[in-house]
């Protein structure tokens, strides 16, 4: 993605880190099954694990340490499924719920405790319709791609390339509630710039101006309200394109005659993705999808092909074992229509790349408050518990074979 790659990291800008204290790793699923890029599969696969007993069950789960059939697991905050030890489980499978698998890359998951190594709770405790998660994909050198990603979904926090990224809720409870912003910092930006900002105005922020960086992801402020207010209206934007239609919001679409279209048909199972750059074809084996942008095409985040590497997470199953070999036997048409969508916003941000490059510049130009100034005014470093999850324990929850557990 032109103008977004390893930019210059303005000298004491604040780090992402201390302006959203509050971050938590990955999730760490332990296997590849309970994730899917369609919710059939996932219920497919769930009927064979039940119909399967003792040591077949067993080798079907794929156990590890952290999870086995007879480990007693508490159900995730917010899911109703069953605490019962899988050795036993009969009954439905639990419905599966939308998730980020990688940037860009929306999938499917069962959202069972007793299936998942490492599900982070405490995020699952405020994903409601208020909340946002701002995801800072794993650092590769000299890579292209976006500093930061944000949306709606629940991330797995998969960085393609790289180190693991993290995953940063807008607000530490649900409702909205708590902005995960240091202490005192949208009062100091109010006064600074004479206007009133909100959190969001500050993710907004974060998005286009962020830069990448081996210390996390740094994030330059301004030094005028017209630069502020500039930086701002282009990471709704960016939001927008990223939220794809979520929260009542606007699906993002090309113009007229720029829209993408399928001119052949995709096969049964088509080949990896190849471009053509002179046509502006997606050739998957004897299909072709026209128009697509070059922007679309080249659009990496952590030095990886975002279209490359969605076309290869749904081919994954093929060739597979076990329970992962469960999947379509054809390309599903709604796939197809995925692609579309997903050519649509990458082409839709790699346009703002300019933008963002002179946001960059007027930086450069114009430098803003930085983290010496931040802690002078108080601002950092955030307090300890900033850094923490807060406490959002406000209703039992269910503790394994049914059991509430004490909070």
């Amino acid at each position: 993605m032109p103008g977004v790659s390893d930019e210059p990291q303005p000298a004491g800008a604040p780090l992402l880190d201390d302006l959203m204290p509050w971050s938590v790793p990955p999730l760490r699923l332990g296997r590849s099954w309970v994730l899917a890029p369609d919710a059939r599969t996932l219920r497919a696969r769930w009927d064979a694990l039940v119909a399967a007993e003792g040591a077949e069950r067993e080798r079907l789960f794929r156990p590890s340490r952290a999870r086995g059939v007879r480990a007693g697991v508490a159900a995730l905050p917010g899911q109703s499924t069953g605490t019962v030890r899988l050795a036993r489980e009969a009954g439905p499978c639990p419905e599966p719920v939308r998730v980020l698998h990688e940037p860009f890359d929306e999938q499917w998951l069962l959202p069972d405790h007793r299936l998942i190594d490492v599900a982070r709770p405490e995020l699952w405790r405020i994903a409601d319709d208020r909340q946002l998660f701002v995801l800072e994909p794993g650092y590769v050198s000299q890579s292209a791609g976006p500093a930061l990603l944000a949306g709606a979904l629940l991330p797995e926090g998969r960085s393609p390339g790289g180190r693991p990224g993290r995953i940063r809720p807008l607000y530490r409870r649900p409702g909205g509630g708590e902005p995960n912003l240091a202490p005192g910092l949208v009062a100091l930006l109010c006064d600074v710039y004479q206007c009133n900002v909100t959190p969001e105005d500050v993710l907004a922020w974060a998005l286009a101006a962020a830069r990448p960086g081996p210390s996390g992801a740094v994030v330059p402020l301004p030094a005028g309200t017209g630069t502020w207010r500039a930086g701002v209206e282009l990471g709704r934007e960016l939001l927008t394109l990223q939220l794809r239609g979520a929260r009542g919001g606007e699906v993002p679409r090309l113009p007229g005659g720029r829209r993408p279209y399928v001119r052949a048909a995709v096969p049964s199972w088509p080949e990896p993705p190849a471009y053509d750059p002179e046509t502006e074809t997606l050739h998957l084996g004897t299909g072709q999808i026209s128009p697509v942008p070059a922007g679309a095409w080249e659009f990496e985040v952590s030095g990886v092909r975002v279209l490359e590497r969605w076309f290869e997470r749904r081919v994954a199953h093929r060739g597979a074992d076990g329970l992962e070999a469960l999947g379509p036997a054809a390309w599903p048409q709604e796939w197809t229509s995925e692609l579309l969508s997903l050519v649509t916003v990458l082409a839709l941000l790699a346009e703002r790349a300019p933008e963002r490059a002179a946001l960059a510049g007027a930086l450069d130009g114009s430098p803003g408050p930085d983290a010496a100034a931040l802690r002078a005014a108080g601002v950092l470093p955030p307090p300890p518990w900033a850094r923490r999850p807060a406490s959002v324990l406000d209703h039992q929850e269910e503790g394994p074979d049914g059991q509430f557990a004490l909070l």
